[in-house]
């Protein structure tokens, strides 16, 4: 798999993350009173991970905080140890937080979550022409702006009654059950939306007005045509449900009943109602509905087929037990009025058969992965030919798993025109039909590519209307292109893929599908796949991992707007907009843009950019450099290559670690495809480090479970990714002695200790922003003091009196930090503001003793602020 955007974005900003957060944690608590967990985390800050690029934030935060509270709060009883502990805290909360932000600070997603706790998305609605998202929730239907879903929504309260609720709980539902969770979204026509919602175990309908494109929006409910919902829309808003609308006819899978026994396919409309028969297990066994869609045949629209996704429950003497679970594509006729005499009402075209996606195993024995979870219907100019995208589970106890199948459409109509499927007796296997098969075939159309001797389904003669019923499934499955998948996840780690959405880019080399793939923990996985025909093998390429919410739930809904280039991600905390691509995130590189192998993106000779063909925006391919199906940089950047050797150019670190405690050297590969090395360069000499017992290689960087004196020198990490290398960072280990720093801070907490503390040092100088600890010992001292005017003065801070609190000065020392007068000056200040606040909060704080009475308040015209200057 190739690179994660996410990881070359947090391998960029995790260290500034990190120090910012420590910083600020020490702030809030310093001024809260939690002070114990406000030196843990300055104290991992200061001595692991100090850096030239934060020393400012890490020396205020260390130093100012530790005198504060160190000698009221922990005594003696602080250690090593507890330090060790806070690295790994903070350290993991530091990667989770760059993690969860990269999206955010990359103006790259917007989320909308409505006005209550949780918006509980029950189904969207993209409409390309009113330039509207429309989300149907508990209670409630929006309509989101395109643009930005969180900017100018408007919204309709559809709340269920107090009667209708109370109805409800009387049948022995729970309340959160008793709401009326909008279910079913359908364009009715150009001006009207189709609605209808669960009512509180009480189903409703209505229409919704959004006016006409271009005109000034409109987005109301009409009372009037509210109505029973019934066969429309389940009773449970847990129960699934699958709908599509063509021609004002409304094509449905559900649960028709309270008590979930009645399974149907039903097709709605003003003059008629038709569905499968009731209680018929060869039909629909124990259905869960996924999928539905209209795909014309030919040009005669009345030979248009409805063509429903859903698993089922095997029949028996299908699978091993009657427990196993398929997977289905049923076929009706979309003219379809049902029989004269037999199959009044009901489907007399109704077909199914198999979808297969399976692996084949080491034993030749296939694995099949036979759960549907999602399906998505790719549409292209020949809408007679749309390709079908379907992401399955495995239902297996012993092993785990998820796999993408494509299947195209000629392949299922072969599979509908085969032969039927028969058996003798319920206990008996099916085998494929070879007696006589009726005229006109059953389960064809009444139309003029059938002979036109029929203008209906109910002149079909009744021998036609027996063989359907006793004869619904095909005897050949559907198989999915290449005969395999082509995604394959075995080790999902405990999370569930649960949405599919795809979109189809034209690339340098060709047309790619990119899938989007949703989780249950708000990730969206953006993954191409790419077809080896010489080898006959599938390479997965893994591009982006998007965390889309702030927290972890699934994904119940991705609708992609391929005019747009945006994904709209629903789930039950919010609806989220996130663009298909931000090529700048892969930097400005060549080697890093073409390693990327995105289809989207190509190098144009300055940047990674978007990628267009020859002819759209551009009229030359010059500098345009992409290769989605090798990703080789080494020839497409030659001469741009970093050498391996030398790596001046590279980012360098200073980190600090203890002896005899565990050191983490932090380096992120920007490709999860990448192999990492690391080397350690002492003088002239490079040697590669290999991990023992002390030392582990690690998929965040290089791990010293117990740091040694020795262990001191400069790291080099290096990546090698389709014969190209280069070089991340350059890493200068200092490894302070154990014995030196515990005693040091051992002295300081006994100093801390000692009665009568005080500040010997007059509170002159003002305290607003921490100074800048890169300014060399040449520049101005008073030119960029906190709050210092152009052409003033301030007078250097006094000498601190005998029992000031100078010992942090051993630790600059310690560290090889020599410029201390700036931050002895702001300590300075940070103490006096302290004591201040003490001594007001005393004043305001102490009971009046019996006679005394509060002064008239006066003011005190001239009181000084706290952070300003005494004159």
């Amino acid at each position: 798999m190739c690179m994660c955007a996410t990881h070359r974005f947090v391998s960029r900003i995790n260290r500034q993350i990190n120090i910012c957060f420590v910083f600020l944690t020490y702030w809030f608590t310093f001024f809260c009173g939690n002070r114990s967990q406000m030196l843990l985390m300055v104290l991992h800050t200061a001595v692991f991970q100090l850096t030239d690029t934060g020393v400012c934030q890490t020396l205020i935060g260390f130093f100012c905080g530790f005198v504060q509270c160190y000698g009221r709060t922990f005594g003696r009883r602080l250690n090593i140890a507890s330090v060790s502990l806070s690295l790994s805290l903070s350290l993991s909360l530091s990667l989770s937080l760059s993690l969860c932000t990269e999206l955010w600070e990359l103006n790259r997603t917007w989320v909308f979550q409505g006005p209550g706790p949780s918006l509980q998305t029950q189904t969207m609605m993209l409409d390309e022409a009113h330039e509207r998202l429309y989300v149907g929730a508990k209670n409630t239907l929006y309509s989101l702006s395109l643009e930005r879903v969180n900017h100018q929504h408007r919204e309709i309260d559809w709340a269920s009654s107090e009667s209708q609720v109370e109805d409800c709980m009387m049948k022995g539902k729970e309340k959160p059950e008793c709401a009326n969770y909008i279910k079913v979204l359908q364009q009715f026509n150009t001006t009207h939306l189709l609605a209808c919602g669960t009512g509180a175990f009480n189903p409703l309908c209505a229409t919704i007005r959004v006016g006409h494109a271009g005109q000034a929006r409109q987005f109301e409910l009409e009372e009037q045509s509210v109505e029973s919902g019934r066969g429309r829309c389940p009773y449970d808003y847990n129960s699934p449900v699958t709908s599509t609308l063509d021609r004002g006819e409304l094509y449905i899978g559900l649960y028709t009943d309270y008590w979930e026994n009645d399974a149907a396919l039903c097709r709605l409309n003003n003059q008629s109602y038709t569905r499968t028969e009731r209680d018929n297990r060869q039909q629909l066994n124990e259905p869960k509905f996924i999928g539905s869609v209209v795909i014309p045949d030919n040009d005669d629209r009345d030979d248009d087929k409805v063509y429903f996704f859903f698993t089922e429950r095997g029949m028996d003497a299908e699978g091993v037990n009657n427990k196993a679970v398929y997977t289905r594509v049923g076929r009706v006729c979309a003219n379809d009025q049902g029989g004269q005499r037999m199959l009044v009402n009901r489907w007399s075209s109704f077909l199914k058969t198999r979808l297969i996606c399976s692996v084949a195993g080491p034993n030749g024995i296939d694995t099949h992965f036979d759960e549907l979870e999602d399906v998505f219907v790719l549409k292209n100019k020949d809408e007679k030919n749309p390709e079908i995208f379907g992401l399955f589970s495995t239902t297996s106890a012993v092993f785990q798993g998820y796999a993408v199948c494509v299947y195209h459409m000629d392949v299922v109509r072969a599979a509908f025109n085969g032969q039927f499927a028969h058996r003798e007796r319920p206990e008996h296997h099916w085998t494929p039909y070879k007696g006589r098969v009726p005229y006109p075939r059953p389960g064809s159309c009444a139309s003029k590519v059938n002979g036109g001797g029929f203008s209906g389904s109910k002149e079909f003669p009744d021998e036609v209307m027996r063989f359907v019923r006793s004869h619904p499934v095909m005897s050949s499955p559907v198989l999915p292109l290449h005969k395999k998948p082509v995604l394959l996840q075995t080790e999902p780690g405990g999370r569930r893929l649960t949405q599919i959405a795809v979109d189809r880019v034209q690339a340098q080399d060709g047309h790619y599908h990119v899938l989007y793939i949703g989780r249950d923990d708000s990730v969206v996985l953006k993954v191409i796949s790419i077809y080896n025909k010489d080898t006959d093998t599938i390479e997965e390429v893994l591009l982006e991992e998007l965390q889309v919410f702030k927290v972890p739930v699934p994904i119940t809904e991705i609708i992609i707007s391929a005019k747009r280039q945006q994904l709209y991600v629903g789930s039950e905390v919010g609806v989220a907009q996130v663009r298909l691509h931000q090529c700048e995130l892969y930097g400005s590189e060549c080697a890093d843009c073409c390693l990327a192998r995105d289809p989207y993106c190509a190098w144009d000779g300055l940047t990674c950019s978007r990628y267009y063909p020859v002819g759209v925006y551009t009229k030359s391919r010059r500098f345009r450099r992409q290769d989605v199906r090798h990703g080789n940089a080494v020839q497409l950047c030659n001469g741009l290559q970093i050498d391996g050797e030398k790596y001046q150019g590279a980012e360098e670190r200073q980190v600090y670690g203890v002896e005899n405690n565990s050191t983490l050297l932090e380096c992120t590969p920007r490709s999860l495809q990448a192999r990492v090395l690391w080397y350690i360069q002492r003088g002239p000499d490079r040697e590669k480090v290999r991990g023992d017992e002390s030392v582990v290689i690690t998929t965040h960087g290089l791990l010293f479970l117990i740091l040694r004196i020795g262990d001191a020198g400069m790291y080099v990490c290096q990546t090698v990714e389709h014969g190209y290398v280069h070089t991340l960072l350059r890493i200068t280990l200092h490894v302070l002695g154990g014995e030196r720093v515990s005693a040091l801070i051992h002295r300081t907490g006994e100093e801390g200790e000692e009665e009568g503390e005080t500040t010997a040092t007059s509170c002159h100088l003002p305290i607003d922003s921490p100074p800048d600890l890169h300014t060399g010992s040449n520049s101005d001292p008073t030119s960029r003091l906190p709050g210092a005017l152009p052409g003033s003065s301030l007078a250097p801070a006094p000498a601190p009196g005998p029992t000031s609190r100078l010992w942090y000065k051993e630790f600059l020392q310690l560290i090889g930090y020599r410029d201390t007068q700036r931050l002895e000056e702001y300590c300075e200040r940070v103490w006096c503001s302290e004591k201040r606040r003490r001594k007001t909060k005393l004043r305001y704080t102490q009971p009046l003793g019996r006679g005394e009475r509060r002064a008239r308040g006066r003011g005190e015209p001239h009181r000084t602020p706290r952070h300003t200057m005494d004159t």
